[in-house]
C-alpha cells in the first residue's frame, strides 16, 4: 500500500529538497510513500489568479478565498482521503496520531495557510483535523505540514531499513529514549555506562528503563504523569526521589490524581 501526501500550498517548491533526501526519498523509490501538490493559485478564475481577500470586520493580513481553495481541493480528494488543517491553534500533533493516520490512512491532504489564513467556513467545512506542532506561530504551513509527513512515513512498513526502529523511538511507550553510545569507548573523559559493554541481555534492558524513566523525569514531567499508573512501584520511587532531590528543575507534585 503506498501512503499518499498532497500538499495544499501557494509555494510547492517549498517541498522539493525534502524529497530528495533520507527516509521520504528512499519510500518514493519504493513506491511506499507518494508527495503531490495542489496550489489554488491554478483555480483562481481572474487574469491576476487572487486568492485572498481583506478579512471582513477589518485586521491585519489577507485571507484565503473559501470559493477558491474549495475548488483547489476538490480536485484532488476522493471519499477515502483525509484533510488536515495545519494551524497553531489546532490540537499538537504526536506520535499517536502519526502512527494511527498512517496505519489507516492512503491519502492525506495538509492545508498550507498563508498570510492571515484560511476563511473559517472553509476549514469547518473541509477539514478533518485540525493539527500544530507546538505552541509558536509560522510563515506557514509547510514546515509543520513536513514534520508530520516524516513523522508518519516512519510507520509505513518498508519505509525504515529496520522496522523495529520506530517502535524504539521516544514517545512510543509515552517516555523519552534511553541515551545512545556508540565507539570510542572512552570521548572527553567520559567512559560509555559499564553495564552495555557486559553482554548482559537483561541488566542492559533494565538499565535502559531506568534511563528512560530518569531522563522524562527530568527533561519532560508531563509525560511521566501521564503514564504514572502504568510504572512499577519501584520506577514511581525512582521519579519521587529524582525530583526530591532537587535534580532538574522539577519540583515534586501530587501524583494521587
Amino acid at each position: 500500500m503506498t501512503l499518499r501526501f498532497t500538499a495544499f500550498t501557494l509555494f510547492p517548491n517549498f517541498f522539493s529538497a525534502h524529497l530528495q533526501e533520507g527516509v521520504f526519498s528512499r519510500g518514493i523509490k519504493q513506491n511506499l510513500l507518494a508527495f503531490d501538490t495542489v496550489n489554488p493559485r491554478d483555480f483562481a478564475e481572474d487574469e491576476r489568479r487572487k486568492v485572498d481577500g481583506h478579512p471582513v470586520g477589518g485586521g491585519d493580513g489577507m485571507v484565503l478565498l473559501p470559493d477558491v481553495c474549495a475548488r483547489a481541493l476538490d480536485s484532488v480528494v476522493s471519499p477515502e482521503t483525509v484533510v488536515i488543517h495545519v494551524s497553531p491553534g489546532g490540537k499538537v500533533f504526536n506520535n499517536i496520531w502519526a502512527r494511527t493516520l498512517a496505519e489507516n490512512t492512503n491519502h492525506i491532504v495538509f492545508l498550507c495557510g498563508r498570510y492571515a489564513g484560511f476563511d473559517e467556513r472553509f476549514v469547518q467545512s473541509r477539514a478533518h483535523h485540525e493539527f500544530s506542532i507546538g505552541d509558536f506561530v509560522l510563515s506557514g504551513g509547510e514546515p509543520a505540514a513536513l514534520c508530520m509527513m516524516d513523522a508518519m512515513a516512519r510507520f509505513v512498513p518498508g519505509v525504515l531499513g529496520n522496522a523495529q526502529s520506530a517502535l524504539a523511538d521516544s514517545f512510543e511507550d509515552g517516555l523519552l529514549e534511553a541515551p545512545q553510545y556508540t565507539h570510542p569507548i572512552e570521548f572527553n573523559g567520559q567512559i560509555v555506562p559499564k553495564v552495555l559493554l557486559s553482554g548482559h541481555h537483561a541488566e542492559i534492558a533494565r538499565y535502559r528503563r531506568q534511563e528512560q524513566i530518569r531522563r522524562t523525569a527530568l527533561q519532560r514531567p508531563d509525560l511521566i504523569h501521564r503514564q504514572w499508573d502504568s510504572l512499577t512501584r519501584a520506577e514511581q520511587k525512582q521519579v519521587e526521589s529524582l525530583w526530591k532531590s532537587g535534580s532538574g528543575s522539577q519540583s515534586p507534585r501530587s501524583l494521587s490524581r
